[in-house]
């Protein structure tokens, strides 16, 4: 399964295409630094100085280098799928090889800090329904009061929940439909953005 990069993060490696091995060494090491520790303003500009190059290319090519080895392990993507990513992007042998050993040989420790990041939210089990219909009542001989009842069963951390859910149609198919939005929204190319983003 190759990866498929946007422009702008093949904008953000491009920089890191043309470099030399020890500098795309210190480039990964900066990037797992981060992965764990999380960002330091004073790394970038110690590394521009270093490179006469100005902190926001710096940054730039970390954070694409980060994404690069997060989505890779994330996906579990092969090495020879990996290598064949990063040769489209224009890397030359010798760094590719430099890469592909540091996913290597870091992978199990940035899905094992993916797996902390994540948020451990209540899930999905079960659901049962039933739909009620009230047709008539004392003061009222002739109505029909549709309501749907939902036993929603949900799991946190090995923690079985039961949850009881009332609505009438109309607001259901609202439900549906602004989920079913939200859903459509999550795929636009705007949305992924954000996403990665807070990934980061």
């Amino acid at each position: 399964m190759l990866l498929v990069l946007d422009d702008e993060h093949k904008e953000h490696l491009n920089f890191l295409a043309n470099v030399d091995s020890s500098v795309l060494q210190e480039f990964c090491k900066i990037a797992l630094e981060f992965m764990r520790k999380g960002i330091a303003q004073k790394v970038y500009q110690g590394a521009a100085q270093k490179l006469n190059v100005d902190a926001e290319t710096v940054k730039h090519g970390v954070e694409g280098l980060m994404y690069l080895l997060t989505e890779s392990a994330r996906l579990m993507v092969s090495e020879l799928d990996f290598q064949d990513s990063i040769a489209i992007l224009g890397f030359s042998q010798g760094l590719c090889k430099d890469l592909l050993g540091l996913y290597t040989e870091n992978r199990a420790e940035i899905r094992s800090i993916l797996g902390e990041m994540a948020m451990d939210l209540p899930h999905y089990r079960n659901l049962e329904w039933r739909l009620d219909v009230e047709l008539a009542s004392r003061s009222l001989r002739h109505q029909t009061i549709p309501t749907v009842v939902m036993k929603l069963h949900t799991e946190d951390c090995g923690k079985k929940d039961v949850h009881v859910l009332q609505t009438d149609p109309v607001n259901l198919v609202h439900l549906t439909q602004t989920l079913e939005g939200a859903l459509a929204e999550v795929k636009t190319q705007h949305c992924r953005r954000i996403i990665r983003n807070i990934n980061k």
